[in-house]
C-alpha cells in the first residue's frame, strides 16, 4: 500500500469508548491513510475528531458503509481502504462487522482488519472481496517461521539506549504516549524513533516494529530484537521508544518483561489510570490491578527504572486527574504528566537525564 491513501473506518457503537482505541490513534496520526469518514450509527452526523478530544478535523461519522462512501466522492475522494477501528473481547469478528466488511468489499474497497479472527478466512467476506477484485490485509495474520527471527544477543551491540513505554494494564494509550513523547523529543533535537508493537502502529505508518500478539511465542524476544536491529542499523537514532503492550501482571496476557529483558531497555515511562482498580474487562471478577509503588518495584527488579509517570484520566474529572497527579509525584519522586492534558515536552528533561546517564 502507498502511504496515504484515502480510507473510512469501521467503529460501530464504539467510537467514544476505549474499545475504538485504533479508531483513536488513526484519527489522531496517519501517515499511511488519509481518514475521510467513520461509521458508528450511536454519533451520526457528528465530527470524529470533536468526540475524541474536541478538536474538529473535518471527519464526519455516518451511520453506514454507503453513507461514507457517498460522502468521499462527493469530497472527489477514491477511498481504497475500509479499517476496522476497533478491538472487540478477544478479537473476534463480529456480524455487524461481517456485514460493513463485506458492503464494503463489494463496493470495490480493500480491507484492513486487526482483529485475531481474520477476514480472508470468513467465507462470505472471502467471498466478497473476490467479487469485488480488492485485497484485504489481515494485520494478526501470523507469519511462517522462515519470516521471524529467533534472539541472538546483536542487542548488546546497539548503541541507541532503549525505553519502554508500558503500563499498568491495557487500553491506557501507551502507544498515544509513546508517538507523542517520539515526536517531542524530535522536536527538541533528540533524534527518537518509536518501534511499535501493535496493529495500530502499521496503521499509522510506522517503520520499525512488528504485531507481537500474532507472533508464536518463542520468536516475540527475536522479532524485539530484529525491529531494533533494524532501526539502529537504518537510521542510528538517539533512543527508541518501545510501545508496550497488556501490562506485566495482567492474567489475561501479561506482557512486558520481554521489552526489558530482551531488548535490555533500562528506563520506563509508566502509564496508569488511577481511576481503574480492576483489570480493563474483569470488572465483575475483580481481578485488582496492583498499586503503582509495587509495580515500580517490580521493573526494577529487571534491571530497569521508572524515569516517569504518565496518566490515564478514564473515569476521573479533571480536576480528580490533576489532584492525583500532584499526589503521586511527591510519593514517587518521579515526573508525572497527563499526556492528553498537559505538555508532553515536559517529558523530554527526564529523557535526556537518562540519556546522558546512559551515555556516561
Amino acid at each position: 500500500m502507498k502511504e496515504q491513501e484515502a480510507a473510512i473506518i469501521l467503529a460501530p457503537g464504539l467510537l467514544t469508548t476505549p474499545h475504538a482505541k485504533v479508531t483513536h490513534g488513526l484519527l489522531r496520526r496517519s501517515a499511511r491513510f488519509e481518514i475521510c469518514a467513520v461509521v458508528d450509527a450511536d454519533n451520526t452526523g457528528r465530527d470524529a475528531g470533536e468526540l475524541l478530544d474536541g478538536e474538529p478535523r473535518d471527519i464526519p461519522v455516518f451511520a453506514s458503509v454507503e453513507d461514507a462512501l457517498e460522502h468521499s466522492r462527493e469530497k472527489g475522494k477514491s477511498v481504497q481502504w475500509c479499517v476496522v477501528g476497533i478491538a472487540t473481547h478477544g478479537g473476534r469478528l463480529t456480524d455487524e462487522l461481517r456485514v460493513m466488511l463485506k458492503q464494503a468489499a463489494e463496493s470495490g474497497i480493500g480491507l484492513v482488519n486487526g482483529l485475531h479472527d481474520l477476514a480472508c478466512d470468513d467465507p462470505g467476506i472471502a467471498a466478497a472481496a473476490n467479487a469485488g477484485g480488492v485485497e484485504i490485509v489481515d494485520l494478526r495474520k501470523p507469519r511462517g517461521i522462515d519470516e521471524l527471527h529467533f534472539w541472538t544477543g546483536e542487542i548488546r551491540n546497539v548503541k541507541a539506549p532503549r525505553i519502554a513505554v508500558i503500563g499498568t494494564d491495557c487500553a491506557l494509550g501507551k502507544r498515544t504516549t509513546t508517538r507523542l513523547l517520539t515526536d517531542a523529543l524530535n522536536n527538541a533535537g533528540v533524534h527518537a524513533e518509536m518501534i511499535y508493537t501493535g496493529q495500530t502502529g502499521w496503521m499509522q505508518g510506522g517503520q520499525f516494529g512488528f504485531i507481537l500478539d500474532s507472533t508464536l511465542n518463542d520468536f516475540v524476544s527475536g522479532e524485539l530484537e530484529h525491529a531494533v536491529l533494524k532501526c539502529e542499523r537504518a537510521i542510528s537514532p538517539d533512543v527508541m521508544l518501545l510501545e508496550g503492550q497488556s501490562a506485566l501482571r495482567n492474567p489475561s496476557g501479561p506482557c512486558g518483561a520481554e521489552l526489558l529483558v530482551s531488548t535490555q531497555a533500562r528506563g520506563v515511562i509508566l502509564q496508569h489510570a488511577p481511576g481503574r482498580p480492576y483489570f480493563e474487562g474483569y470488572e465483575e471478577e475483580q481481578f485488582a490491578i496492583p498499586s503503582i509503588q509495587s509495580e515500580i518495584e517490580l521493573i526494577g527488579h529487571y534491571g530497569a527504572r521508572v524515569i516517569a509517570v504518565t496518566l490515564n484520566g478514564e473515569g476521573m474529572s479533571d480536576s480528580e486527574l490533576q489532584s492525583e497527579k500532584a499526589r503521586l509525584a511527591d510519593l514517587l519522586k518521579l515526573p508525572v504528566i497527563c499526556p492528553l492534558l498537559d505538555n508532553v515536552d515536559e517529558l523530554t528533561a527526564p529523557v535526556r537525564e537518562f540519556l546522558l546517564e546512559q551515555t556516561a
